[in-house]
């Protein structure tokens, strides 16, 4: 049985971009005001300037900021109440095609300009360190409209998969520092693929009548309810000395150690590099990274190319093709391309804390790790699974806060195809609650790997291996459903 405001794997998450943009057409629902919205979700003037200048200064005791919290509780001034929903908004406005720029100023009309963070000039972590502790720092003086935003507040991303996961990943933080509550999230889909929007009810992408549909998004994510997401921890540890370009989603950290009851087989170098990262959809190896990555390349160096979701998807499936997805050149050995020959699987199955080998299938050529119902714009690879299936193989439904990864893989792009189009399933690999991969590079010098759509390239070394150790973080993201 599904937990309460939690989508099941098993959910009809394949519905399309089209349905879902004229469902967002629709002139269902009572119409909203816009000055009544505004009023619901703004911040006061002194409040929302204390916090836009604590991230200017980088500092939550500039003297502006300090000049405004004074003005506002200076003898004689009138007591301020706290906005009913109030909300922050992150956007990426190169998501979204041409409708980037222009989400942003209506969403500046329907606000405020200070609540409306562009990703490009104020970070997630930025906002977390300076603006928050700023509204933090005034409910701990005293003063009740801070105390109830702070507690009420709940933040908006309007961007693709991967910018909702860079938000969610730095709000995450605020567990770890014991800044609770945890605002909830909600989503505005931007995105080519929007696997996390369409999860949580928010559509698959960005509405045609947007301009009105905006003022029911905001509206709906001030009330809606909350629902619990896992987050996967990922720990690369590699030899020291390669260059690794990579994505916003992960970052360099200390030499960590691994899982040390799983012990490592062969030597290990001297020194080591190390990088760590949080995602919410799905990680993977092989030649869908690969593709992904070309896109990624491509998208970066000729943006003219990407005009919205629809030209991204014909840009990719053609990309699919050149890469060598679906008709793999005749000079490639048969015997090189599987991942078995670089990959071994480690896995804590269901209802087990010992690590397991789990056989890499040898047709394998891409592997995923999975933990949401929706994937490569909300198909379900996993498939709809019969209780006599699951039995056998050891499996339980599959639900996006279980505390466990689906991982399966793809043996091509037609096979690929086929699932995406929901005729098959993946070849089912494991289910697990931990997972490590490692990676050893014989005749490839480089494999491609990405995160909720961000790729990179991890070279591979013939004498150590590359691991990748993924487990859950403790305490879940907390979302918004749209539906």
């Amino acid at each position: 049985m599904d937990s309460p405001g939690t989508p099941s794997r098993a959910s009809g998450s394949g519905r399309s971009s089209v349905i879902d943009s004229l469902r967002g057409c629709t002139l269902s629902g009572v119409r909203i005001p816009k000055e009544d919205l505004k009023k619901k979700i703004t911040f006061p003037d002194y409040i929302r300037l204390a916090m836009r200048e604590a991230i200017q200064a980088k500092d939550v005791d500039a003297a502006a900021v300090v000049q405004f919290f004074e003005a506002a509780h200076a003898e004689g001034a009138e007591p301020v109440e706290p906005p009913e929903f109030p909300l922050v908004v992150f956007i990426n406005s190169k998501s979204g095609g041409r409708h980037g720029p222009e989400l942003k100023a209506r969403l500046q009309e329907l606000m405020s300009e200070e609540q409306v963070f562009e990703l490009s000039a104020v970070k997630p972590h930025e906002f977390i360190q300076y603006g928050l502790s700023c509204l933090e720092k005034f409910a701990s003086l005293g003063d009740n409209c801070a105390k109830e935003s702070r507690l009420k507040l709940r933040i908006v991303v309007a961007g693709g998969d991967g910018t909702v996961g860079w938000v969610l990943g730095c709000l995450g933080e605020l567990n770890k520092q014991d800044r609770l509550p945890l605002p909830p999230t909600g989503i505005i889909p931007l995105g080519t693929g929007n696997d996390l929007s369409r999860s949580f009810g928010w559509g698959g992408s960005f509405p045609f009548n947007w301009k009105s549909a905006i003022k029911r998004t905001l509206d709906k994510i001030t009330t809606g309810p909350i629902a619990h997401l896992d987050s996967w921890h990922v720990l690369i540890s590699m030899p020291a000395g390669e260059e690794l370009d990579i994505p916003y989603s992960l970052r360099t950290t200390e030499e960590t150690p691994l899982d040390q009851d799983l012990e490592t087989e062969g030597e290990l170098p001297e020194k080591v590099s190390c990088y760590q990262g949080v995602f919410y959809n799905y990680f993977s190896i092989g030649m869908d990274a690969q593709v992904a990555y070309g896109f990624h390349n491509l998208r970066n160096e000729k943006p003219y190319l990407a005009q919205g979701p629809i030209a991204n998807k014909l840009i990719y499936s053609g990309y699919s093709c050149k890469q060598g997805w679906f008709f793999t050149p005749c000079s490639s050995d048969p015997g090189l391309r599987s991942l078995k020959n670089i990959l071994r699987i480690y896995a804590k199955k269901v209802n087990s804390s010992k690590w397991e080998q789990v056989p890499v299938p040898s047709s394998v050529r891409s592997v995923v790790a999975l933990n949401l119902p929706s994937y490569g714009s909300g198909r379900n690879p996993w498939g709809n699974l019969k209780p006599d299936y699951l039995e056998k193989r050891g499996f339980v439904e599959a639900q996006a806060d279980d505390g466990l990864l689906e991982v399966f893989g793809f043996k091509h792009g037609w096979h690929a195809s086929m699932v995406m189009v929901e005729l098959i399933s993946a070849k089912h690999i494991t289910q697990a609650s931990a997972i490590r991969f490692e990676l050893r590079g014989g005749e490839w010098t480089e494999a491609y790997m990405q995160m909720d759509g961000e790729p990179w390239k991890q070279p591979m070394n013939k004498e150590f291996s590359t691991f990748i150790e993924i487990k859950r973080v403790p305490h879940h993201s907390l979302m918004v459903r749209g539906d």
